[in-house]
Protein backbone atom coordinates (compact mmCIF):
# COMPACT_ATOMS: atom_id res chain seq x y z
CA UNK A 1 0.00 0.00 0.00
CA UNK A 2 1.37 3.39 -0.97
CA UNK A 3 2.17 5.86 1.79
CA UNK A 4 0.65 8.50 -0.52
CA UNK A 5 -2.69 7.51 0.99
CA UNK A 6 -1.58 9.23 4.19
CA UNK A 7 0.14 12.22 2.54
CA UNK A 8 -1.40 15.55 3.61
CA UNK A 9 0.89 17.77 1.55
CA UNK A 10 -0.98 20.84 0.36
CA UNK A 11 -3.86 20.35 2.83
CA UNK A 12 -4.88 23.03 5.32
CA UNK A 13 -5.86 21.80 8.78
CA UNK A 14 -7.59 23.91 11.43
CA UNK A 15 -7.02 22.48 14.92
CA UNK A 16 -9.09 24.12 17.65
CA UNK A 17 -7.44 24.08 21.06
CA UNK A 18 -4.15 23.34 19.34
CA UNK A 19 -2.04 25.55 21.58
CA UNK A 20 -1.01 22.77 23.96
CA UNK A 21 -1.40 19.15 25.04
CA UNK A 22 -3.37 16.75 22.89
CA UNK A 23 -4.30 19.44 20.37
CA UNK A 24 -0.66 20.30 19.79
CA UNK A 25 0.27 16.63 19.41
CA UNK A 26 -2.48 16.16 16.82
CA UNK A 27 -1.46 19.27 14.91
CA UNK A 28 2.21 18.24 14.98
CA UNK A 29 1.31 14.82 13.57
CA UNK A 30 -0.71 16.42 10.77
CA UNK A 31 2.14 18.83 10.02
CA UNK A 32 4.64 15.98 9.83
CA UNK A 33 2.34 14.36 7.26
CA UNK A 34 2.56 17.55 5.19
CA UNK A 35 -0.43 19.65 6.29
CA UNK A 36 -0.38 23.39 6.85
CA UNK A 37 -1.58 24.07 10.40
CA UNK A 38 -4.02 26.73 11.58
CA UNK A 39 -4.63 27.16 15.32
CA UNK A 40 -7.15 29.32 17.15
CA UNK A 41 -7.53 30.38 20.76
CA UNK A 42 -9.38 33.03 22.76
CA UNK A 43 -6.13 34.50 24.10
CA UNK A 44 -3.43 36.08 21.86
CA UNK A 45 -0.67 35.32 24.37
CA UNK A 46 -1.43 31.59 24.19
CA UNK A 47 -1.19 31.73 20.40
CA UNK A 48 2.17 33.50 20.55
CA UNK A 49 3.52 30.95 23.01
CA UNK A 50 2.22 28.09 20.87
CA UNK A 51 3.78 29.56 17.73
CA UNK A 52 7.16 29.56 19.47
CA UNK A 53 6.67 25.96 20.65
CA UNK A 54 5.76 24.71 17.18
CA UNK A 55 8.76 26.53 15.74
CA UNK A 56 11.04 24.32 17.86
CA UNK A 57 9.86 21.43 15.66
CA UNK A 58 10.28 23.43 12.47
CA UNK A 59 6.52 24.00 12.11
CA UNK A 60 5.20 27.44 11.15
CA UNK A 61 1.55 27.76 12.13
CA UNK A 62 -1.12 30.32 11.29
CA UNK A 63 -2.92 31.71 14.33
CA UNK A 64 -6.30 33.37 14.83
CA UNK A 65 -7.98 34.74 17.93
CA UNK A 66 -11.37 33.02 17.96
CA UNK A 67 -13.84 31.69 20.53
CA UNK A 68 -15.49 28.52 19.20
CA UNK A 69 -18.72 29.28 21.08
CA UNK A 70 -19.19 32.67 19.37
CA UNK A 71 -21.22 31.77 16.29
CA UNK A 72 -21.08 35.23 14.75
CA UNK A 73 -17.30 35.46 15.16
CA UNK A 74 -16.78 31.95 13.77
CA UNK A 75 -18.99 32.65 10.74
CA UNK A 76 -17.04 35.82 9.97
CA UNK A 77 -13.56 34.44 10.69
CA UNK A 78 -13.67 31.20 8.67
CA UNK A 79 -13.87 33.09 5.33
CA UNK A 80 -10.93 35.26 6.43
CA UNK A 81 -8.85 32.16 7.19
CA UNK A 82 -9.74 30.62 3.82
CA UNK A 83 -8.83 33.85 2.02
CA UNK A 84 -5.52 34.33 3.87
CA UNK A 85 -4.35 30.70 4.19
CA UNK A 86 -6.50 28.65 1.82
CA UNK A 87 -9.46 26.30 1.95
CA UNK A 88 -9.89 24.45 5.23
CA UNK A 89 -9.86 20.82 4.13
CA UNK A 90 -9.35 19.32 7.60
CA UNK A 91 -11.06 20.45 10.80
CA UNK A 92 -10.01 18.96 14.13
CA UNK A 93 -12.62 19.92 16.71
CA UNK A 94 -10.41 19.58 19.77
CA UNK A 95 -11.24 22.57 22.01
CA UNK A 96 -12.84 21.49 25.27
CA UNK A 97 -13.09 21.99 29.01
CA UNK A 98 -13.94 19.85 32.04
CA UNK A 99 -15.41 20.69 35.44
CA UNK A 100 -15.06 18.01 38.12
CA UNK A 101 -18.06 18.70 40.32
CA UNK A 102 -20.54 16.21 41.81
CA UNK A 103 -24.00 16.51 40.23
CA UNK A 104 -25.69 17.69 43.42
CA UNK A 105 -23.12 20.48 43.79
CA UNK A 106 -23.02 21.59 40.14
CA UNK A 107 -24.93 24.71 39.12
CA UNK A 108 -26.88 24.68 35.87
CA UNK A 109 -24.71 27.51 34.50
CA UNK A 110 -21.59 25.39 35.08
CA UNK A 111 -23.23 22.43 33.34
CA UNK A 112 -24.25 24.63 30.40
CA UNK A 113 -20.75 26.09 30.05
CA UNK A 114 -19.20 22.65 29.56
CA UNK A 115 -21.82 21.71 26.96
CA UNK A 116 -21.40 25.08 25.26
CA UNK A 117 -17.68 24.57 24.68
CA UNK A 118 -17.52 20.81 24.17
CA UNK A 119 -20.68 20.29 22.12
CA UNK A 120 -22.21 23.53 20.85
CA UNK A 121 -18.77 24.90 19.96
CA UNK A 122 -18.03 21.79 17.89
CA UNK A 123 -21.39 22.22 16.13
CA UNK A 124 -20.67 25.88 15.37
CA UNK A 125 -17.18 25.19 14.00
CA UNK A 126 -18.21 22.18 11.91
CA UNK A 127 -21.20 24.00 10.42
CA UNK A 128 -19.10 27.00 9.41
CA UNK A 129 -16.30 24.93 7.86
CA UNK A 130 -18.61 22.37 6.22
CA UNK A 131 -20.11 25.04 3.97
CA UNK A 132 -16.84 25.38 2.07
CA UNK A 133 -16.24 21.63 2.11
CA UNK A 134 -19.68 21.01 0.56
CA UNK A 135 -19.01 23.60 -2.14
CA UNK A 136 -15.66 21.98 -2.98
CA UNK A 137 -16.99 18.42 -2.75
CA UNK A 138 -14.58 17.06 -0.15
CA UNK A 139 -13.39 17.48 3.43
CA UNK A 140 -12.46 15.82 6.71
CA UNK A 141 -13.87 16.64 10.16
CA UNK A 142 -12.46 15.00 13.28
CA UNK A 143 -14.39 15.51 16.51
CA UNK A 144 -12.48 14.82 19.72
CA UNK A 145 -14.72 12.54 21.75
CA UNK A 146 -13.71 10.62 24.87
CA UNK A 147 -14.13 7.36 26.72
CA UNK A 148 -16.76 9.42 28.51
CA UNK A 149 -18.68 9.20 25.23
CA UNK A 150 -19.32 5.61 26.38
CA UNK A 151 -18.71 5.46 30.14
CA UNK A 152 -19.74 7.44 33.18
CA UNK A 153 -17.47 8.50 36.01
CA UNK A 154 -18.04 10.34 39.25
CA UNK A 155 -17.90 14.18 39.16
CA UNK A 156 -17.78 14.55 35.34
CA UNK A 157 -21.49 14.51 34.46
CA UNK A 158 -21.37 17.60 32.22
CA UNK A 159 -18.23 16.43 30.44
CA UNK A 160 -19.68 12.95 29.85
CA UNK A 161 -22.97 14.42 28.65
CA UNK A 162 -21.12 16.68 26.19
CA UNK A 163 -18.90 13.89 24.87
CA UNK A 164 -21.80 11.46 24.56
CA UNK A 165 -23.67 14.15 22.66
CA UNK A 166 -20.63 14.76 20.45
CA UNK A 167 -20.55 11.07 19.52
CA UNK A 168 -24.12 11.30 18.26
CA UNK A 169 -23.53 14.68 16.63
CA UNK A 170 -20.63 13.08 14.72
CA UNK A 171 -22.94 10.35 13.43
CA UNK A 172 -25.58 12.89 12.44
CA UNK A 173 -23.03 15.04 10.60
CA UNK A 174 -21.98 11.93 8.69
CA UNK A 175 -25.62 11.16 7.92
CA UNK A 176 -26.16 14.62 6.40
CA UNK A 177 -22.79 15.37 4.80
CA UNK A 178 -21.33 12.04 3.62
CA UNK A 179 -23.04 12.48 0.25
CA UNK A 180 -20.86 15.55 -0.29
CA UNK A 181 -17.70 13.42 0.06
CA UNK A 182 -17.04 14.72 3.57
CA UNK A 183 -15.87 12.22 6.17
CA UNK A 184 -16.81 13.04 9.76
CA UNK A 185 -15.35 10.81 12.46
CA UNK A 186 -14.25 11.04 16.06
CA UNK A 187 -11.26 10.13 18.19
CA UNK A 188 -11.83 8.94 21.76
CA UNK A 189 -8.61 9.19 23.76
CA UNK A 190 -7.99 6.93 26.72
CA UNK A 191 -6.16 8.27 29.75
CA UNK A 192 -3.37 10.43 28.35
CA UNK A 193 -0.24 11.71 30.08
CA UNK A 194 -0.63 15.49 29.88
CA UNK A 195 0.23 18.38 32.18
CA UNK A 196 -3.36 18.21 33.48
CA UNK A 197 -2.99 14.58 34.58
CA UNK A 198 0.58 14.88 35.87
CA UNK A 199 -0.41 15.15 39.57
CA UNK A 200 -2.35 11.89 39.23
CA UNK A 201 0.51 9.95 37.62
CA UNK A 202 2.80 9.80 40.64
CA UNK A 203 3.83 6.25 41.56
CA UNK A 204 1.64 5.04 44.37
CA UNK A 205 -1.19 7.49 43.67
CA UNK A 206 -4.45 5.44 43.83
CA UNK A 207 -5.74 6.82 40.53
CA UNK A 208 -2.44 6.15 38.75
CA UNK A 209 -2.47 2.55 39.98
CA UNK A 210 -6.13 2.20 38.97
CA UNK A 211 -5.54 3.43 35.40
CA UNK A 212 -2.48 1.26 34.84
CA UNK A 213 -4.34 -1.80 36.10
CA UNK A 214 -7.54 -0.91 34.21
CA UNK A 215 -5.66 -0.43 30.90
CA UNK A 216 -4.69 -3.71 29.18
CA UNK A 217 -1.66 -1.96 27.67
CA UNK A 218 -0.47 -1.33 31.24
CA UNK A 219 0.36 2.34 30.82
CA UNK A 220 -0.99 5.82 30.30
CA UNK A 221 -1.20 6.95 26.70
CA UNK A 222 1.04 9.68 25.32
CA UNK A 223 -0.38 12.58 23.28
CA UNK A 224 1.66 11.32 20.35
CA UNK A 225 -0.27 8.02 20.45
CA UNK A 226 -3.23 9.92 18.99
CA UNK A 227 -1.39 11.47 16.04
CA UNK A 228 -1.46 8.43 13.76
CA UNK A 229 -5.22 8.08 14.08
CA UNK A 230 -5.64 11.77 13.29
CA UNK A 231 -3.48 11.43 10.16
CA UNK A 232 -5.51 8.39 9.05
CA UNK A 233 -8.85 10.17 9.55
CA UNK A 234 -7.54 13.31 7.82
CA UNK A 235 -6.14 11.47 4.81
CA UNK A 236 -7.33 9.74 1.65
CA UNK A 237 -6.86 6.43 3.49
CA UNK A 238 -10.18 7.04 5.32
CA UNK A 239 -12.29 8.13 2.33
CA UNK A 240 -14.98 5.49 3.00
CA UNK A 241 -14.87 5.71 6.81
CA UNK A 242 -17.73 7.80 8.14
CA UNK A 243 -19.53 8.33 11.43
CA UNK A 244 -17.16 6.24 13.53
CA UNK A 245 -15.45 6.96 16.84
CA UNK A 246 -11.95 5.47 17.04
CA UNK A 247 -11.03 4.84 20.67
CA UNK A 248 -7.29 5.14 21.26
CA UNK A 249 -7.37 3.83 24.80
CA UNK A 250 -4.89 0.99 25.21
CA UNK A 251 -7.79 -1.45 25.29
CA UNK A 252 -9.84 -0.09 28.21
CA UNK A 253 -13.18 -0.32 26.43
CA UNK A 254 -12.43 -3.88 25.31
CA UNK A 255 -12.46 -5.35 28.80
CA UNK A 256 -14.35 -5.38 32.07
CA UNK A 257 -11.00 -5.21 33.85
CA UNK A 258 -9.23 -7.69 36.10
CA UNK A 259 -9.19 -8.47 39.82
CA UNK A 260 -6.70 -6.47 41.87
CA UNK A 261 -4.66 -9.60 42.70
CA UNK A 262 -4.41 -10.81 39.08
CA UNK A 263 -1.03 -10.33 37.41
Amino acid sequence: MSTKLFDLTGKNALVTGGTHGIGMALATGLAEAGATIIVNDMFPEKLESAKEEYAKFGIDIHTYVLNVTDEEAVESTIPVIEEEVGPIEILVNNAGIIKRIPILEMKADEFRQVLDVNLTGQFIMAKAVAKGMIARGHGKIINMCSMMSELGRSTVSAYAASKGGLKMLTRNMATEWARHNIQINGIGPGYIATAQTEPLRVDGHPFNDFIIQRTPAGRWGEPEDLAGTAVFLASKASDFVNGHIVYVDGGILATIGKPANEK
